[in-house]
Formats: structure tokens, C-alpha cells, sequence
């Protein structure tokens, strides 16, 4: 007999069956699955890794409840709602410590979970392409977008890494490096 390889991103409805049935290996999945997107969104919005375990696990546990009750429905997909109650929670706590001078509630209102989880995945999609896309590159223009983009070298720092004559040369080079990886990553 064959061993069947598990999914490394679990089904809704295998995650729910789990919870019913208190595996613990389910709860392990679901929390390498979706946690990544709550640790984004926590970075992004104040805070730091911390607050994102725990507002993912305040997450783990409202789902946990409401299967447990018998009367769950889920109406969306498992991943958005998570992604909602983790934003939710994390929208209530950052209002609750005064760390946002703006009216988050306001916010909150303006953006649909849905359409700000579909913007986050596409975010995700973006990067990945553009990953793709420097790794293709080659060297020195890689190491050179790095530098400026990621490491905020300066264009004089670059040069003598390098060995360009001045930081105009350099800023050339960059600019044609520039050109070569917009073209590399809208052909993926």
C-alpha cells in the first residue's frame, strides 16, 4: 500500500473535521499555512512579530469556539475568514492602545476584508515575479539593484564597489539594469 502524501495546505473542511476531532496535527498545518499572511499583516500595520502570534492564535481560538459550538457556516473561504478576525482583532487592539492617531474604525469601513486579502495576495504574487525575475538577471546588475534598493547604498558606494569612474556611471549602469529587469518581469 501506497502512503498517501498529505497537502501541505489543508481543505477547509479537513481543517474543520480536525478541529472537531481535536487534532493537533491540523492545528499545526493551519498554522503554517495561514499564519504568514497575519504576520504580514500585522507588520504592516504597528506592529511586530509577537503581536502577530498573538493575534493569530486569538484567531485560532474564535474558530476553534465557534466549530466547537456546533453552529458554525462558513460562508467564505476558511483563509479569508481568518484573515478577518485576525484583522479585526488587530484593528480593535491597535485602537485600544491609541497607537494610530487616525479613526481606525473608519478605515476599517472603507476597505472590504475581501478586497484587501485579494490586494495582499496579489502583493504576494508581485514579489514572487520579481524574485523570479533578479534571479534572472545576472550578475553585476543584480548585485547593483540590491544594493541601491535593498542594502540603500549610494550611487558613490556602488561605484567604487564596482570600480566605475565616478556615481554618473554607476547611475548609468544602474538605469540600464533597471530596464533589464522591468523587461524580465513583465514577460513572466
Amino acid at each position: 500500500m501506497r502512503k498517501e502524501i498529505k497537502s501541505s495546505v489543508p481543505a477547509d473542511n479537513e481543517i474543520i473535521l480536525g478541529i472537531l476531532n481535536d487534532s493537533k496535527d491540523i492545528l499545526n498545518r493551519l498554522y503554517k499555512t495561514y499564519f504568514p499572511m497575519v504576520l504580514q499583516l500585522v507588520l504592516n500595520n504597528n506592529g511586530n512579530e509577537d503581536d502577530a502570534k498573538d493575534i493569530f492564535q486569538e484567531s485560532v481560538i474564535v474558530l476553534y469556539n465557534k466549530v466547537k459550538s456546533g453552529n458554525f457556516e462558513l460562508n467564505s473561504k476558511l483563509k479569508t475568514f481568518l484573515y478577518s478576525v485576525c484583522r479585526r482583532l488587530w484593528l480593535k487592539r491597535l485602537n485600544a492602545q491609541s497607537r494610530n492617531v487616525r479613526n481606525i474604525e473608519d478605515f476599517s469601513e472603507i476597505i472590504p476584508i475581501e478586497d484587501d486579502l485579494e490586494k495582499h495576495e496579489e502583493k504576494d504574487r508581485q514579489f514572487t515575479m520579481m524574485e523570479h525575475a533578479l534571479k534572472q538577471l545576472g550578475e553585476p546588475c543584480k548585485t547593483i539593484i540590491e544594493d541601491y534598493y535593498l542594502q540603500n547604498r549610494s550611487m558613490q558606494e556602488i561605484s567604487e564597489k564596482f570600480g566605475y569612474t565616478n556615481a554618473d556611471n554607476a547611475k548609468t549602469q544602474k538605469y540600464k539594469c533597471l530596464q533589464r529587469l522591468k523587461k524580465l518581469f513583465f514577460q513572466s
